[in-house]
């Protein structure tokens, strides 16, 4: 029944709530950031903001984990030349939020790092500071890749900055 419910939930949803709280001028400003803190260490940082699951997927029980790992794939985060690619995925209508780091650097840092972000992350959405929260877990990232995938020179920015919101 439980299923159910969660499905009835995404299908209401649609796009709305992920724009209304995260308007073209908040995206722009940490897609900012997002290139700042990447000229700054190897890693290589996306951002997706989904107001809710397809119908189909909350249907069959998707869980945000598994829809981060889809966006992971489909954004190639995996594809960076020293595997340093981070994935922060906020899905709105479960209240959660998950990253994803690809194999070069989750091996350097321990879950538990990742795990408080999100955390931290989630209680700033709670408290209604959404584009603080984002910030201070970019932030928390960044210092994390400064300590793990250090630059070493210039390097090529291999992903798009774009935050996706939908």
């Amino acid at each position: 029944m439980r299923h159910w419910k969660k499905a009835w939930h995404n299908l209401r949803s649609t796009g709305w709530q992920a724009r209304r709280l995260f308007p073209q001028a908040s995206v722009q400003q940490l897609e900012q950031q997002i290139a700042l803190s990447e000229r700054e260490h190897a890693g290589q940082l996306r951002f997706v903001l989904e107001s809710a699951l397809d119908w189909r997927q909350a249907l069959h029980g998707m869980t945000a984990r598994e829809r981060a790992l889809q966006w992971f794939g489909q954004l190639r985060v995996w594809d960076t030349e020293h595997n340093t690619g981070v994935l922060v995925y906020v899905l709105l209508a479960e209240r959660r939020i998950e990253i994803i780091a690809d194999r070069g650097i989750d091996r350097r840092v321990p879950a538990s790092a990742w795990r408080e972000i999100c955390a931290s992350m989630q209680q700033s959405f709670a408290a209604g500071a959404h584009l603080d929260g984002l910030q201070q877990g970019l932030w928390r990232i960044h210092a994390l890749l400064i300590v793990h995938a250090p630059a070493h020179g210039p390097h090529a920015n291999e992903l798009p900055d774009t935050v996706i919101v939908r």
